[in-house]
């Protein structure tokens, strides 16, 4: 048997750059792992069996079958941590987290590079759960290339209790027009500061999805301003959503910040940033 973990992450910069003519978007983005995680615990069998329902999971391994043209199977279960369709890419972190458990598990010995071009083909995200802690992503976001990590931060998050469309990160995708696009400054100057050793400041983050949030989610703006009014610097919108999250350095004015919300009976949490291993 074996257990590998599954972390959460944010963005601190996600720019749009425009739709590309296989149908998907251009973006580039500084992703960030944070240690909210899922576990996921590995046992070999003849079959691939999902003891919960992650259509990403399942992918992932399939495709780790046929790259590796191996017919074992594994039973794969799940505790969760992340929220669901929350935009901290929970998905995408469980299907990383098969890619690494099953080339161990089944004796693979596929390197880290050959994991990632399996990721490339699960989702945009799986491939910098490979890599973890900090990092550039460009493409449709499977373009990974990790970056230094900064000191630990902590991360409060608020996942309001909001409906969500059907497809969520399409719909979002969907609501994009050409004055939201952007041309990827913010994000290689976020990853220049971070390869020069420096902090990240609170007027660097940025999501695109941000100026589109607020009508795909109804109700959401009322959160922001109740998270906002709690006295954080600024409030970003976590990948796709609805998550909100804020970045402090103080861990007793993260902890104050966190407990206030749970206060007001929010759906909150309080975590730290990872560095890569």
């Amino acid at each position: 048997m074996l257990t590998v973990s599954a972390c959460a992450k944010v963005n601190l910069v996600l720019e749009v750059l425009g739709k590309r003519s296989d149908g998907y978007h251009e973006v580039v983005t500084v992703l960030q792992e944070i240690d909210l995680k899922d576990v996921l615990t590995f046992e070999e069998q003849p079959e691939i069996r999902l003891e919960s329902a992650d259509d990403l999971v399942l992918k992932a391994a399939k495709l780790l079958q046929e790259v590796a043209a191996c017919g074992k199977g594994a039973s794969i279960s799940m505790t969760k941590g992340i929220p669901v369709a929350a935009g901290l890419g929970g998905s995408s972190s469980d299907a990383a987290a098969a890619l690494r458990g099953l080339n161990d598990l089944w004796g693979l010995g596929l390197s880290l590079s050959q994991l990632a071009s399996v990721a490339s083909r699960v989702s945009a995200d799986t491939a910098f759960f490979l890599y973890g802690g900090t990092a550039l992503g460009e493409g449709r976001g499977e373009v990974v290339t990790p970056l230094p990590s900064f000191a630990p931060s902590w991360v409060v998050l608020l996942r309001p209790p909001v409906a969500l469309p059907p497809s969520k990160t399409r719909t979002l995708y969907a609501s994009l027009n050409p004055s939201h696009f952007s041309d990827g400054k913010r994000a290689r100057r976020m990853a220049d500061l971070l390869r020069e050793g420096g902090h990240v400041p609170h007027a660097s983050l940025f999501n695109a999805f941000e100026q589109v949030a607020c009508t795909a989610f109804p109700g959401l703006e009322s959160y922001w301003r109740r998270f906002r009014g709690l006295g954080p610097d600024s409030v970003h919108l976590a990948g796709s959503g609805p998550t909100l999250f804020t970045l402090l350095s103080d861990g007793c004015e993260a902890a104050e910040l966190y407990q206030s919300l749970e206060k007001e009976g929010f759906e909150a949490y309080l975590v730290q940033t990872s560095a890569r291993p």
